[in-house]
């Protein structure tokens, strides 16, 4: 996958034939994503803190970000002059917002809840990123997008229901830790469009991630002696695995996406998400899928093909 930014302003049609392709890399990213909840249980199954593994998930990620980032920057300045300094600043604080305070958040939640109610609860997002892109960015909202999005969140609804239903009052804790990072998501998905535009996707994504990177590591050594980030066997191999697999690689697809495709039909394309992680947690977890689990996932991919069509019209 190439990390060129694009340095030029795309002409209109190019613009239109890079459309189709937003989507795959919107549907790759979140496939990608997905897996990170199920890799996390794993985790946690081994008696590693959220904090910890989170600090271990950017320390294997953020050699790979800086090393991309030197090679984006290389690529930039044969045709433009250095990033500012305020544009890198920026950059790293909406990763901070985006990477780092959404995926606390979330390993937060995952403490609490299971790895589908996680998804789908997280996936409440593109709601939050039409009304804030319509209350704080100027965008307009579509009768017939938000019509499909209702379409989606009753599956979603459905499923909730009985989430609660069958796990108790426990799950209230992870439910707000979760609903937390889908609002800050929210934001970086809204935030991340314009310093994308002025970077290009690849350096943009090294920058916001070295900025998540530097985040959990100050919040981690405020509370842990540096010796809790040396671990080896099974542990280590799941750290790796998130870094690489879930996060680095769906970081520059999402972005890619986000350079293409607005950020509600980014958003939206993500619902795949919960349906990867439903049956990855029933496949490697051993969660269970059940008859209304099965009917709010379909009207989440009804609402998903809705709201794509209606973003491409």
């Amino acid at each position: 996958m190439t990390v060129e930014p694009d340095f030029a302003a795309t002409p209109l049609t190019a613009a239109k034939r890079g459309v189709p392709l937003g989507y795959v890399f919107a549907a790759t990213g979140a496939l990608l994503f997905s897996s990170k909840a199920i890799i996390v249980k794993l985790a946690y199954d081994m008696g590693v803190e959220p904090d910890t593994l989170l600090a271990l998930r950017m320390a294997f990620s953020l050699p790979c970000y800086l090393a991309i980032g030197v090679i984006a920057l290389r690529l930039r300045l044969r045709k433009l002059p250095l990033p500012s300094a305020q544009s890198v600043i920026a950059a790293m604080l909406i990763g901070a917002l985006g990477m780092w305070l959404a995926s606390y958040s979330d390993f937060l939640g995952l403490a609490y809840i299971s790895a589908q109610f996680e998804r789908l609860i997280l996936f409440t997002y593109p709601l939050f990123v039409v009304i804030f892109g319509a209350l704080f960015f100027g965008q307009r909202i579509r009768t017939n997008a938000l019509m499909a999005l209702g379409v989606s969140y009753i599956g979603l609804a459905l499923i909730f229901t009985e989430h609660f239903s069958l796990e108790g009052q426990s799950v209230l804790i992870g439910a707000a830790f979760v609903i937390g990072a889908a609002i800050s998501f929210a934001f970086y998905q809204l935030l991340a469009k314009d310093a994308i535009r002025g970077l290009g996707p690849g350096l943009f994504t090294c920058i916001a991630m070295t900025g998540a990177s530097i985040a959990s590591f100050l919040e981690f050594f405020a509370r842990h002696d540096g010796s809790a980030l040396l671990v080896s066997g099974p542990l280590l191999g799941y750290s790796i695995l998130l870094a690489l697999g879930a996060t680095v690689l769906p970081s520059f697809f999402m972005n890619a996406a986000l350079h293409r495709i607005s950020a509600q039909a980014n958003a939206a394309i993500g619902f795949l998400g919960p349906i990867a992680t439903t049956v990855l947690a029933v496949l490697i977890l051993g969660e269970k899928l059940t008859a209304i689990g099965m009917i709010g996932t379909a009207l989440v991919l009804v609402g998903v093909a809705l709201f794509t069509r209606a973003e491409s019209s």
